[in-house]
């Protein structure tokens, strides 16, 4: 069987059959198909030729290009699925990446954008409504989602105008794994969302023709985009203070450090993050905990 041909095979199981993101598939596809031309580079094309050795050359050269250590450590869980698969459908004799080990992805804490700096954008956003401009209608109803339910950028764009519930201040949203969740959101974003759906959308959808059942539009008048959403909140993060990724995850990470700052339950805050794993939420509790240090070294008399 030829290692490009398992590949695209190898993406049709990860989507219909696991029902992985489609950001994850992406990824996977993505890291394969290097894995496909860097084995062509040696003269490897079967999967017959895929072996410990290539898999572990090839996590070599991405260390050496200076990939960042949680791309190789994706990298070596794509290379595991692949290799696992060939071995269960019959494809491949041995799963060759069973012993594929890649770096530990460094812990780092992530970034928190302080309460008063998120009222400070959302007060700039509301101002630039004023004159009732369809784009910042949807801004503001977008960041006001984003920080507001503490949703993925994914999340947020893939929401259907129906998955809204203004009466009960919810959205239902699909996480990762398709796995679906219906989280609180609170009454500015209420407001935000009244006034893009009465004023904002409207305006948007008559530039195109597809925006269908999508909350959130862009420009052209389509479903908007990830990258959209990027740029949005990177370009409002450009003046806030602070180190640190500033695409719509930090406002994710801001929303739940702030939950738990302000008494939220570990658990209610896994539920409205819609995380698998307990373990996952709690690194959110050490963002806390590194606060109130902080804030007990500046403040008591004895620190």
């Amino acid at each position: 069987m030829l290692l490009a041909d398992a590949v695209r095979d190898h993406r049709g199981f990860l989507e219909h059959e696991r029902a992985y993101a489609a950001n994850t598939v992406d990824a996977y596809g993505s890291d394969l198909a290097d894995l496909v031309v860097f084995a062509g580079q040696r003269g490897i094309t079967d999967v017959a030729g895929l072996d410990l050795e290539l898999l572990r050359d090839w996590l070599y050269a991405a260390t050496t290009g200076g990939l960042a250590r949680a791309t190789l450590a994706r990298r070596a869980a794509a290379a595991r699925s692949l290799t696992a698969w060939l071995k269960r459908t019959g494809a491949a004799d041995i799963d060759a990446g069973a012993r594929l080990r890649a770096p530990k992805a460094q812990g780092r804490l992530p970034r928190v954008v302080g309460s008063d700096q998120m009222r400070g954008l959302f007060e700039g956003l509301e101002q630039r409504c004023a004159d009732g401009d369809p784009a910042a209608l949807r801004d503001l109803a977008v960041l006001e989602v984003l920080y507001g339910s503490a949703l993925r950028v994914s999340e947020a764009c893939g929401a259907d105008v129906d998955d809204i519930d203004l009466g009960a201040l919810t959205i239902r949203v699909t996480g990762k794994g398709d796995k679906q969740r219906v989280v609180p959101f609170g009454v500015p974003a209420a407001r935000a969302l009244s006034a893009y759906l009465d004023r904002g959308r409207p305006a948007l959808a008559a530039r195109g023709s597809g925006a269908g059942p999508a909350l959130f539009l862009g420009d052209r008048g389509g479903r908007i985009g990830p990258r959209s959403v990027y740029r949005l909140v990177a370009r409002l993060l450009e003046a806030v203070p602070g180190s640190g990724p500033s695409g719509p995850h930090a406002l994710r990470h801001s929303a739940a450090t702030h939950l738990l700052d302000g008494g939220a339950d570990l658990r209610a805050v896994q539920a409205i993050l819609g995380h698998a794993s307990l373990g996952t939420t709690q690194i959110y509790t050490h963002v806390s905990m590194e606060r109130l240090t902080e804030s007990y070294r500046l403040a008591h008399p004895r620190s």
